[in-house]
């Protein structure tokens, strides 16, 4: 057979419709008062209205952005940089994307924030209660924690991280990535300040992003130009991009618990052919609530990137984790926080499924995965 694509953690493929909403989205510039100015301006409205309806926000709540990237960065450092001598917190879970990670450390680094303080996972990689308590205090800012884990798909108890911060006066800041368009996101009522929503993971075009902000919270804008997204983002908006987006939201938030419900079938299909064909495998966070699309598997005596190579050879896409650290000698720092060795933690390999993948990829992968994984642990003996 063809190839079979199934790493939709990283990015999806674009999904048809949202093809031809970007083919008829206008072109001009939406601050121009023309009408080609007035004509983007409309769709570029349009798209927000529908991306707030799929949230369940208020479209004046959106700021579009290049990136899921870029609405983090914005969060999180739209929140520091006050007056001198105001150095407050951060605290986030040991299993963030490396998006809020590195932000985390440079505001310590530039000395806007005093520090952040980590919130340990217990082995499934959700945060542990007790940790959680410690980590948030007086002098914390921001909580940001992840809504689920981009490497394993476990979730997190969004109502627990929100009670502990508001008991310290801190704000929550979620990023909802890989939660948006695969389970119910209401934005109203999750009771958090800021979410950050991706475009690319939906079927829709790279290049768009978005970020959520509850009304009343005061962000510093972190790119510097003219006065869109009501003076919170810089820069002429990439209406086709936000138009593909808004698209991509309404499709994968239109039939949600019929989609999960179909993936979560194949999801646990795989995992019961490669748990009887490959010894040894274990699949991580089994016991936590999870991602429908999201199986993250160990194969402890191989190493990852020799599975991954002999899988794409094979005619098979997936990855070893996160697709932002791609390349990295190191293993994983989520999955060593949940208590995995460095040899196991190399051995990781995530598949992810989404709106194209069908029967037939889990059947090929099933088909050929013993084999690889059998080469890869004599090559690593």
């Amino acid at each position: 057979m063809g190839r079979s694509y199934l790493d939709y953690n990283a990015t999806a493929p674009l999904r048809p419709e949202v093809s031809r909403a970007m083919a008829g989205a206008a072109w001009g510039n939406p601050s121009s008062l023309h009408a080609e100015g007035r004509a983007a301006r409309a769709c570029l409205e349009g798209a927000r209205e529908t991306l707030a309806r799929a949230l369940g926000a208020r479209p004046a709540e959106l700021v579009f952005t290049g990136s899921a990237t870029e609405a983090n960065n914005l969060a999180l450092r739209g929140l520091f940089g006050g007056p001198a001598g105001e150095r407050p917190r951060l605290a986030l879970s040991q299993v963030e994307h490396p998006s809020v990670v590195q932000t985390a450390r440079a505001l310590v680094a530039s000395g806007q924030a005093e520090g952040a303080d980590a919130i340990a996972v217990d082995g499934e990689g959700r945060l542990r209660p007790e940790a959680l308590r410690r980590a948030v205090g007086r002098q914390t800012r921001v909580v940001s924690v992840l809504a689920a884990s981009n490497e394993t798909g476990v979730l997190q108890d969004i109502g627990a991280v929100v009670e502990a911060a508001r008991a310290a006066g801190a704000l929550v800041h979620v990023d909802a990535v890989q939660r948006f368009g695969r389970l119910p996101l209401d934005v109203a009522s999750l009771g958090a300040d800021l979410v950050t929503v991706s475009s690319h993971k939906l079927g829709g075009p790279r290049g768009a992003g978005a970020l959520w902000v509850r009304p009343g919270v005061a962000l510093r804008p972190q790119i510097a130009g003219g006065h869109q997204e009501r003076n919170r983002r810089g820069g002429t908006e990439d209406v086709p991009a936000i138009v593909g987006f808004a698209e991509a939201a309404r499709v994968a938030t239109a039939d949600l618990e019929t989609e999960a419900r179909r993936l979560a079938a194949l999801r646990d299909r795989l995992w019961e052919g490669i748990a009887e064909a490959v010894p040894g495998v274990r699949v991580l966070g089994l016991a936590a609530p999870r991602l429908p699309n999201t199986l993250s598997l160990v194969f402890p005596g191989a190493d990852g990137e020799a599975l991954l190579f002999g899988l794409d050879l094979a005619g098979v896409a997936a990855s070893s984790g996160s697709a932002c650290t791609a390349g990295s000698l190191e293993p994983s720092p989520a999955l060593l926080a949940m208590g995995l060795d460095e040899g196991t933690a190399r051995s990781a390999l995530r598949v992810s499924l989404g709106w194209a993948s069908t029967a037939a990829d889990v059947e090929h992968l099933t088909r050929v995965l013993p084999d690889i994984v059998a080469r890869a642990r004599q090559e690593a003996a």
